[in-house]
């Protein structure tokens, strides 16, 4: 079976004020359009960019992103 990163950015900034992708995006230093194509898993962050989305909402890394079976 292949492995996908999945995450809960979505649900996190929901639970954050509802958080927009464009707030998100600039605390992160990225483009909206970036935090849209992680958020539906079309897009893996690097490394230094889901560091940063975790920092963001103070979480660990691995509750923001899973990586499991499909």
């Amino acid at each position: 079976m292949a492995k996908v990163i999945t995450n809960n950015i979505r649900r996190l900034r929901f639970d954050q004020d509802e958080m927009t992708q464009k707030a998100l995006a600039d605390l992160v230093g990225v483009s909206r359009q970036t935090i849209v194509a992680i958020e539906k898993g079309k897009y893996s962050p690097s490394l230094e960019v889901a560091f940063k989305i975790a920092e963001v909402f103070t979480m660990a890394l691995d509750d923001v992103f899973q990586y499991k079976e499909q």
